[in-house]
């Protein structure tokens, strides 16, 4: 049975107009990082739009 080597992956994101990766952060900005919750448009403004628009 072969074994699958896993290689890792990067993740970047833009920090103040430049991308950098979340390796390079410090703990407490990579924990901020991880925690963030991501807006999804579609889902929170559907009511708004059929009222509004």
């Amino acid at each position: 049975m072969e074994t699958i080597q896993r290689t890792k992956c990067e993740i970047y994101t833009r920090v103040m107009g430049y991308h950098r990766p979340v390796s390079s952060f410090n703990t407490w900005k990579k924990s901020e990082f991880y925690s963030r919750k991501y807006f999804k448009e579609n889902v929170s403004n559907k009511s708004f739009i059929d009222k509004y628009c």
